[in-house]
């Protein structure tokens, strides 16, 4: 029997090719017609899933470990990427991020701008969390307000400009790409340290 694998609400992505010229049009997966954002919105999901995975179960100890000196903790990637989408998500949209409602809670010795980003081997070891539950409290809250945001978006929204500081300028499309990209690469970070440490401890 082949292993299985998790393809999320809509299964395995096919590819419709649009030439520059054509109207934008929904995607057709698995024969299943989806808008952008309901294919953004099942994107999301899949990080907020892969997070949950990640911290199940895991002691305050286990989120803090680090494979080596230098390596990045499991708590670390998952505030690091919450934080990501929480700010970028947040500006992109013209909103206030959840952060402020969670930033006490976590304790950390950061400033409120703090995403993680640049941060030195000694910052990532500064960032010790109680229990995993904070962490996905505190990312399901960014992932229920960018559900909020994106589920309404239209492929004409997609288009608008949102950064002009990159040539070329990033458009809302283009933003919402890299969040989840970026989320979905620290988030199976996250997963891959926590098979190591539980087959360490015999659980695997």
């Amino acid at each position: 029997m082949s292993a299985a694998c998790h393809h999320g609400l809509f299964g395995t992505p096919g590819i419709q090719r649009v030439d520059r010229d054509e109207a934008p049009r929904s995607v057709r997966i698995n024969y299943i017609l989806v808008t952008s954002a309901e294919l953004l919105t099942d994107a999301f999901g899949r990080v907020q899933e892969t997070v949950h995975e990640a911290v199940d179960g895991l002691s305050a100890a286990q989120l803090a470990a680090r494979l080596d000196d230098d390596a990045n903790s499991i708590a670390w990637l998952c505030w690091h990427l919450a934080r990501v989408q929480d700010d970028h998500v947040a500006a992109a949209f013209a909103v206030e991020q959840v952060w402020p409602g969670f930033m006490e809670r976590f304790g950390l010795p950061f400033g409120p701008g703090a995403t993680g980003y640049g941060h030195s081997s000694a910052q990532v070891a500064l960032v010790r969390i109680s229990s995993g539950d904070l962490l996905t409290s505190y990312h399901d809250a960014v992932h229920e307000q960018t559900v909020a945001l994106v589920s309404g978006l239209t492929d004409a929204d997609l288009s608008r400009v949102v950064d002009e500081r990159w040539d070329p300028p990033v458009t809302l499309g283009v933003r919402l790409v890299s969040v989840i990209s970026d989320g979905l690469q620290h988030a199976g970070q996250a997963a891959f340290i926590r098979g190591i440490l539980l087959r360490s401890a015999g659980r695997g």
